[in-house]
């Protein structure tokens, strides 16, 4: 399950990096238009199939399936109410995903499923596993601690933001749990599984490489992290004053400052290769099967539960540290 937390990772970066410049690129005025024109031609090919399209529909077997074939009529209004669901669903479901309501409840469903999973998955019958108990337990505390600091009224938070997060904890939890050795009698995912084939190895392997390798370049790429205010590394909102054409062709040779911090970008990658250093070696205590695997044993385990452990504060703490500290600007 390494390379799907990896793999996950670098898909939530790469759709969020997606959403920002698409919503960027397009005005709300220019959105409204392109809908408003979707649905123009939705009618506009109700009509048409209405109008000319029931012979070919009456040769489609999964649509003419009767013993007997329908009229003219019946095919016609097959067509219409065909193009109206698909209306109906597209919008539908687009106003489901963008009221903030059922996105919130969407997460807490889909968290406190996933942990009746966990506890099938990782807490079977017969055995001792007052550890993976531990980790699923307090997974859920921390979810509805989520909701209840976000919902505080000296809070300025919301409960999306909190479900969300929850969500992601509850993920985190099981990518720690499926990660512990496969000998262990509370795995009851992995407890009958044999060690991975070469060519999943490899591809496990190569989606490690590029999930780091991306993680890096994003984080080193930064241009405000460790970056002096006046830096020409770290950005300036200063307008640029307005260039003679005496000037451009005195400037034109001198090579234009990076947007971000050459130090930084080099520390990011060596603490990329200590981590992947640990990744590959099984963090140097994987033995016996479990060192033919990638991402398995118990310090993996603990990599997964601190790092959840670190969310959740780094959560809890941008909520309530505008109240500790209001002369700050968070």
């Amino acid at each position: 399950m390494w390379a799907a937390s990896c793999l996950a990772s670098c898909c939530a970066a790469c759709a969020c990096e997606a959403c920002r410049t698409a919503v960027g690129s397009i005005g709300r005025r220019s959105a409204r238009i392109a809908y408003c024109g979707l649905f123009a031609l939705s009618l506009l090919a109700s009509w048409v199939l209405r109008e000319v399209a029931a012979p070919l529909l009456q040769s489609i077997p999964w649509i003419n399936h009767f013993h007997k074939t329908p009229d003219r009529e019946w095919f016609e209004t097959d067509a219409v109410l065909r193009v109206s669901l698909g209306n109906f669903l597209f919008f539908t479901i687009l106003a489901a995903i963008m009221a903030l309501l059922v996105v919130s409840v969407v997460c807490y469903i889909g968290s406190f499923a996933f942990s009746g999973l966990l506890f099938h998955w990782f807490t079977p019958s017969g055995q001792d596993c007052g550890l993976n108990m531990f980790f699923i337990v307090s997974t859920l505390i921390l979810v509805f601690v989520f909701a209840i600091v976000a919902l505080h009224p000296k809070v300025n938070g919301s409960l999306l933001p909190a479900s969300v997060i929850g969500l992601y904890c509850t993920y985190l939890c099981y990518s720690g749990l499926s990660s512990e050795p496969r000998d262990y009698e509370c795995n009851g995912l992995h407890n009958h599984s044999k060690a991975m084939s070469t060519g999943s190895l490899t591809l496990g392997l190569c989606t490690t490489i590029l999930s780091v390798v991306y993680s890096a370049v994003r984080a080193g790429s930064s241009a405000t992290v460790l970056s002096a205010p006046d830096s020409p590394h770290a950005g300036s909102d200063k307008p640029l004053l307005p260039f003679s054409k005496a000037d451009e062709e005195e400037t034109k040779d001198v090579p234009k400052p990076v947007t971000y911090s050459y130090s930084f970008f080099h520390l990011i990658f060596s603490l990329a290769s200590m981590y992947s250093a640990m990744l590959l070696t099984g963090w140097s205590t994987s033995v016996g099967e479990s060192g033919k695997l990638v991402d398995v044993g118990w310090p993996s385990v603990w990599v997964r539960i601190a790092t959840q452990w670190a969310t959740a504060g780094l959560f809890i703490w941008s909520l309530v540290a505008p109240l500790l500290f209001p002369d700050r600007e968070f």
